[in-house]
């Protein structure tokens, strides 16, 4: 399928989304919000899709929202933006966090807003070296959106998590990973491959099994030790029900490497 401000590819089992208006560091527009569902749409009725990989074509992963689709006239009527993100945001968010495989973000610039929030929505982040993360709403007047309120606190803590929001100072790669904000900060020309390497890499690992430890851990921020012990029992239950885990069990005894199928 034909795309305008996506750049959609399946290779190896690896899906890769790369946002596609660079000219305007890849802010979200409306046409761009119906291309990344339609290709996330495709990556999840596609069984062959073992891994995705989202970045940024050009300086910048994603700025957020372009802000020329939300611009108010003087004695206009306000835009009703919680509507926007019921539409779009929140949506893109919660198929990001439910997609039955690994979600890798390959940061290659700025990340700003929404943006950022989009990468931590991620399940592993990789920055370049020169990117940096902004929660940028507070210079506007708005709430951190697309699951921010949500990660931040859990990824860094109360304090840093309200100092990003309120103040909206620029995070480097390089703090952020320090932070644990995310996993893992390269040099700048290593990014693409290192993030590529990652993808294919766990494209080949036991997908089903990858699946329920990312649904184990999304479950466990809401649940005491007693309710998440249960799930583990759960989930472990169907993952010893799979083809991957037989294999796992039959390669380690006869001291070869797996050949996972991701089911």
């Amino acid at each position: 399928m034909e795309f305008a401000t996506i750049q959609f590819r399946l290779e190896d089992g690896v899906a890769t989304l790369a946002l596609n208006r660079p000219e305007r560091l890849n802010s979200f527009n409306e046409q761009m919000h119906r291309e990344v569902r339609e290709a996330l749409s495709m990556v999840e009725q596609d069984q062959t899709v073992r891994a995705l990989l989202i970045t940024g074509n050009g300086r910048g992963f994603c700025a957020g929202q372009d802000l020329s689709d939300r611009s108010v006239a003087p004695g206009a009527e306000a835009p009703d933006l919680g509507s926007s993100i019921e539409t779009w945001y929140n949506p893109l968010i919660r198929t990001l966090q439910r997609l039955p495989m690994p979600v890798i973000a390959a940061v290659n610039g700025v990340a700003a807003g929404a943006g950022a929030n989009i990468a931590l929505a991620c399940d592993l982040v990789i920055a370049a070296r020169s990117a940096s993360f902004t929660q940028a709403f507070c210079k506007i007047g708005l709430v951190p959106d697309s699951g921010g309120t949500w990660q931040l606190p859990r990824l860094v803590g109360m304090a840093r998590a309200k100092g990003l929001s309120m103040l909206g100072d620029k995070l480097t790669a390089e703090q952020a990973a320090a932070w644990g904000l995310i996993w893992r900060c390269v040099d700048d020309d290593a990014l693409r491959a290192t993030a590529t390497d990652l993808a294919r890499h766990l494209a080949t690992q036991p997908t089903r099994g990858l699946a329920l430890i990312k649904q184990a851990l999304n479950q466990s921020f809401d649940n005491d030790l007693d309710t998440q012990l249960d799930v583990e029992r759960d989930l472990q239950r169907d993952a010893g029900r799979t083809g991957d885990y037989r294999e796992g069990v039959a390669a380690f005894m006869e001291k070869r490497a797996p050949e996972f199928q991701g089911r």
